[in-house]
């Protein structure tokens, strides 16, 4: 009976998953105190204010969400997957008209002293909404129309985080709808012609946003544009009235500095860092300390820690991927497997754009690195997602 388990069959616990999101949860909270503890900005709050403080509360709280989901079956929970998904949207619609703006992306809602951002909740939403569509007969995956109807599920999402405008959250969306359509059986031609379809509009977009005169070109943020130019290692001052070139060359500077920072953090940590708290980046204030304790913690955590830091954090992040991949190999229906495929996607995908940022080979996005950038929708959605998984494994043998 779905909502119910046999105790005497009832599957253990992944406890190799769990400490390992209990790593990185602690690991996160240590690293986060360490980047915001020579900030003058987050130095003068008492205690219950500091950055490293609402991490835990967070996780205490994703925790806590996160048992109460693995009471009830996923079966059970799917059932109300398309509530969840509309009311993720309406609150992505809410940001529009209720949202605060900084730097002139509209993101976050205020709840009073809380701040959510609605685009973490859409992305776990999406993943239930996804899976319980796709979890149908096969057959029925090989007709156009739920095709293009799963794909209309994954672009409205997409369409309303890149509107705010939060390109890498957005982005986000792709990987996660499409890993989900192969996993259910999706004919393979159909997304080979949807992916080829893809690179050939971001090829032609990119082209356009790089090098077409500004009035063709397509609509993005300023410091969007300047992202990708200084990624891609292109002048912006180049073809620029002479008037204009030194303002230019210096906001080039400036929009190219973060990263620069972050890749001289991350290769002076040496074989074994610096020490917590030590690093020169962050204590001198050469990585930039608005950004340090979320976009930027790996490279704190390289700079401290060193390889060994590092490559801790990666294999703890790995142990999350590799058992949430076998909970989808031994998954007995269609709708525990799409889930369990769905979480791994986003989080492979948060893990491998955020660690890319921090060593030149993706640019700045904006994406978090989940369980240890500070963020209290990231920690509190990471730990939801991370419940799924559990939630899947413990049911895996129940009907």
């Amino acid at each position: 009976m779905i909502g119910s388990v046999d105790h005497e069959t009832r599957p253990r616990i992944d406890w190799l998953q769990l400490f390992a999101v209990l790593a990185l949860i602690s690991i996160g909270t240590a690293f986060i105190h360490s980047a915001t503890s020579s900030n003058e900005f987050f130095s003068s709050r008492p205690w219950y204010r500091q950055p490293f403080f609402w991490h835990l509360v967070y996780g205490a709280v994703g925790a806590g969400a996160a048992t109460l989901l693995c009471g009830i079956d996923y079966r059970a929970l799917a059932r109300w997957s398309i509530v969840a998904y509309w009311g993720s949207i309406l609150l992505l619609l809410a940001v529009f008209v209720a949202g605060k703006e900084v730097y002139g992306a509209r993101r976050w809602i205020d709840f009073g002293p809380i701040q959510v951002q609605p685009s973490e909740f859409a992305k776990t939403s999406f993943i239930f909404m996804m899976a319980n569509y796709l979890s149908r007969p096969v057959e029925e995956l090989r007709q156009p129309k739920v095709f293009w109807q799963a794909i209309g599920l994954m672009l409205l999402p997409f369409l309303l985080v890149l509107k705010e405008p939060d390109l890498g959250s957005a982005l986000l969306f792709l990987p996660v709808g499409l890993g989900m359509l192969w996993a259910a059986g999706t004919p393979a031609r159909w997304l080979g012609k949807l992916v080829g379809a893809g690179v050939l509009l971001i090829i032609l977009l990119l082209v356009d946003i790089l090098f077409a005169p500004p009035r063709w070109q397509f609509k993005l943020e300023d410091y969007q544009k300047r992202r990708l130019m200084v990624y891609f290692g292109i002048d912006f001052a180049a073809n620029a009235p002479p008037a204009e070139r030194a303002r230019l060359r210096r906001e080039q500077r400036a929009h190219s500095y973060n990263v620069e920072q972050a890749l001289i953090s991350v290769g002076s940590g040496g074989w074994f860092g610096k020490g917590w708290g030590q690093g020169q980046q962050i204590t001198l204030g050469y990585l930039p300390r608005a950004v340090a304790h979320n976009d930027f913690i790996f490279s704190v955590i390289a700079e401290e820690k060193g390889f060994l830091g590092s490559i801790i954090v990666i294999s703890l992040y790995s142990v999350v991927l590799f058992t949430g991949i076998r909970t989808a190999a031994q998954s007995r229906d269609r709708l525990g497997r799409l889930l369990a495929v769905g979480v791994v996607t986003l989080i492979f995908s948060q893990v491998f754009i955020n660690i890319g940022m921090n060593i030149r080979l993706m640019p700045v996005t904006g994406v978090p690195l989940p369980l240890l950038s500070s963020g209290g929708s990231s920690v509190l959605c990471s730990l939801i997602a991370a419940g799924v998984l559990q939630n899947i494994h413990l049911y895996r043998r129940t009907y």
